[in-house]
């Protein structure tokens, strides 16, 4: 039995769009020349890109929900193109630069589309902080300048004066400016590319795949109320490629959470004092992440959870203490303004592997899949899913080169109970660890 997504309805995202379109859904028999499984960053710029290599084929875009109310929609907004801070730690310098160059890409390809479809996102090149609230945060600071120095990337040492000017809290003491990362809004930066896909393209939403077998030659993806049959399958389901029998024991479901405020009126504003449309990852990672977007609501994300049944595994009392973990970083951070509400509060599932390393390539013949972003979805889904396109065709290029290097096998988990067991224990040991920087 294959097990769907299982999202809460409350990502503050999705539910700030106006009301989608009715959906298309998969009914009676589909034949396509390619199909692809989900359409969050992965799939849209997998289908985008087929569609562009082969305009005549008929290419199929599907998905058990509504475009954005998966993981691609519920990200904090970020578009990061340096390495994410474990491949910062790779011994070789070629490795990083090749992923470096492919999130850059990925910025690129997006920028392209949001200027190209005039899509409404808040996209916006502002860089990003990285912030450290005491000596724990620090050494992190430092120990990422050196990355950076090896990197050779551009970067600012922020003291607490400025950031307290940009942040409008004294909370932190540090941070270091990179130039590079781009903010959104993830749920509407996905609509919008959905509603602008090729014509080729033929988007089906609400139709979850049961059952994924091979027949006569042909990859039948079977459903509530029709089936797709089709030669070439392009999996961007992320952790779920794992329910169709891939990557089974490699890869691990963790859900991290948010909660954000209602926009602040103009009093909140002037208490709160500082800038609009600005993002701060914690340089100790297990730490918060804070936002404030350009309409005036500010986000705070930390808490993670393993979570083997996706949604279903997260109880009602769960979510009430992570908001409650939540609002207690805020009013650490925004005692002046603790009448301001928290309207939405969300979580979303992503796969890590044990050895950080993200799957890329053909898993056997006819099917391709991306998968295992390791957190860091929006820029490397949008160009895993590109290549992932360009291999399904037999294109060739020094970017699908480079992606193929940088990849490999997710290491293999060990069996449960022991898996559970051991990730509960590592997020309990590294929220206890990072307490100071929460």
């Amino acid at each position: 039995m294959i097990a769907l997504p299982n999202d809460d309805n409350s990502c503050g995202w999705y539910q700030a769009l106006p009301p989608a379109a009715p959906a298309t859904r998969l009914k009676g028999t589909q034949k396509a020349d390619y199909a692809v499984l989900g359409a969050g960053f992965a799939g849209l710029a997998a289908a985008r890109r087929l569609a562009e290599l082969e305009p005549e084929a008929r290419i199929v875009l599907v998905d058990a929900q509504r475009v954005a109310e998966g993981a691609s929609g519920r990200n904090s907004g970020f578009v990061i193109d340096l390495p994410h801070k474990f491949a910062l730690e790779h011994p070789d310098p070629v490795h990083k630069q090749k992923l470096l160059g492919l999130n850059r890409a990925a910025i690129a390809q997006l920028q392209g589309l949001v200027e190209r479809h005039n899509i409404d996102c808040q996209w916006s090149a502002v860089g990003k902080y990285q912030g450290a609230v005491g000596e724990r945060g620090i050494a992190f600071l430092e120990h990422f300048e050196h990355l950076m120095k090896g990197l050779g990337e551009p970067y600012q040492w922020v003291d607490k004066t400025e950031l307290s000017r940009v942040l409008g809290t004294g909370f932190y003491s540090q941070a270091i400016f990179t130039p590079g990362c781009y903010l959104m809004q993830p749920a509407a930066l996905v609509r919008g590319m959905a509603e602008h896909l090729p014509d080729n393209v033929e988007l089906l939403e609400q139709s979850p795949i049961r059952s994924l077998r091979r027949e006569g030659g042909q990859w039948r993806l079977q459903g509530d109320e029709g089936e797709i049959q089709v030669p070439t399958l392009l999996l961007g389901a992320s952790i779920f490629t794992r329910e169709f029998g891939y990557l089974k024991n490699r890869l691990l479901p963790v859900m991290t959470f948010a909660s954000w405020t209602r926009p602040l009126t103009d009093d909140e504003l002037s208490r709160y004092g500082g800038e609009l449309n600005w993002g701060l990852t914690p340089a100790d990672h297990a730490g918060t992440t804070l936002r404030m977007t350009a309409d005036r609501r500010i986000i705070i994300r930390n808490s993670y959870k393993h979570v083997p049944k996706y949604g279903a595994s997260v109880s009602e009392a769960m979510r009430r203490k992570i908001q409650a973990d939540h609002r207690k970083a805020f009013l650490d951070r925004y005692p002046a303004l603790a009448e301001v509400p928290f309207t939405h509060t969300w979580g979303g599932v992503y796969a890590i592997s044990r050895n950080f390393t993200n799957f890329f390539g053909e898993l056997e013949s006819g099917v391709y899949a991306s998968a295992c972003d390791n957190g860091v979805g929006a820029a490397w889904g949008t160009i895993s899913g590109t290549l992932m396109a360009d291999m399904a065709v037999g294109a060739d290029s020094q970017l699908l080169r480079d992606i193929c290097r940088v990849t490999g096998m997710p290491s293999l988990n060990p069996p449960e109970p022991f898996l559970g067991l051991g990730v509960k224990s590592r997020i309990r040991l590294a929220k206890w660890q990072s307490r100071s920087e929460l």
